[in-house]
């Protein structure tokens, strides 16, 4: 069995359950799932665990996570997206608005705010995923959740080239859009250009969203599904396939030699101090409940554990036993 992360290039009509079925068809096994919903008309990176990694799947949700998306003014509809009903359409309204003003009022979209999901979402109430119950035309009350823009700005045009005129570059499309956003977890796209619409007050609607960025994942390595059945055919799957510690770079490294200890790890037991060996750095001089990466004296990684200081302890939080 795969114990790993694969970076996916969703495309379009694909959904991220459906990205997961394809793989474990070209993979060849069953324990696969996906680090976040990403709509069936955004693209982009969908990072996807097998095997003992599916344990990541909810850390890496938590990761913030970067988009391109491009907005189209004047309209509003009941999805948020160009793809769903016309609620409004405010014509070329759009026009009255100095792009100055665009501008600065996307900017203005930066930090910590509030957002209200949108009904189109997968969200659940009661039970039941919101965007069941929006396309039975019932829409229940919904609270705000707090969310973080860490970046925001406008994209030049497509076409364009940055050393151009910046209101050629930036507004040639109009009445479109492009913007780069990082965010945290949470974060609906969709809400935010129509936010963003709602506060220029011509009205906007996300047409089209590609997810650049999850965690330290890039979409410059992220394989379609196509690419990852030929490299299964190829160079085989282990060369794209990111190991589980590769998401913990961050951490200590200690490794386990002592037979009786190796048996505890193995299980998932709490160990001695005096059973890791460390190369970089003292466990002695890191802070207590700090997280180390452990490793088998056999060389193969077994899980995060945290220390406990007070008893000379090391006790397992992350546990990834090989299947």
């Amino acid at each position: 069995m795969l114990n790993g992360i694969l970076i996916i290039r969703k495309e379009r009509d694909y959904t991220s359950n459906d990205v997961v079925a394809k793989l474990r068809g070209i993979c060849r096994q069953k324990k696969i799932g996906h680090t976040g919903t990403l709509d069936p008309n955004a693209e982009g990176v969908l990072p996807v665990c097998l095997g003992n990694a599916t344990k990541l799947c909810d850390m890496l949700t938590d990761r913030s996570k970067e988009y391109v998306a491009e907005m189209t003014l004047g309209i509003t509809t009941d999805t948020q997206d160009i793809w769903g009903k016309i609620l409004t359409d405010s014509g070329e309204k759009w026009r009255e608005i100095p792009v100055e003003e665009m501008e600065k009022t996307i900017l203005s979209f930066r930090g910590k705010q509030l957002q209200m999901p949108p009904m189109y979402s997968a969200l659940k109430v009661n039970g039941k995923r919101l965007y069941e119950l929006a396309r039975a035309g019932v829409e229940v009350e919904r609270k705000p959740r707090e969310i973080d823009i860490e970046e925001i700005e406008l994209l030049p045009s497509a076409g364009h080239a940055e050393k151009e005129a910046h209101q050629t570059v930036y507004f040639s499309a109009l009445p479109k859009l492009r913007i780069r956003v990082v965010c945290s977890k949470g974060t609906y796209i969709r809400t935010l250009c129509q936010d963003i619409g709602e506060r220029l007050g011509c009205g906007a609607a996300m047409s089209s969203l590609v997810r650049t960025r999850v965690g330290s994942f890039e979409l410059e390595k992220a394989h379609t599904l196509a690419e990852i059945e030929q490299i299964r055919d190829s160079a085989g799957l282990e060369s794209v396939l990111i190991p589980v510690d590769g998401c913990f770079k961050e951490y200590p490294a200690v490794m386990v030699t002592e037979g009786t200890q190796c048996a505890l790890l193995e299980n998932g037991n709490k160990l001695r101090f005096s059973a890791a060996e460390t190369k970089d750095v003292s466990l002695e001089k890191l802070p207590d409940n700090s997280p180390v990466r452990v490793y088998h004296r056999n060389g193969i990684f077994y899980g995060v554990y945290l220390l406990e200081k007070g008893r000379k302890t090391l006790k397992p939080w992350k546990m990834f036993l090989p299947g």
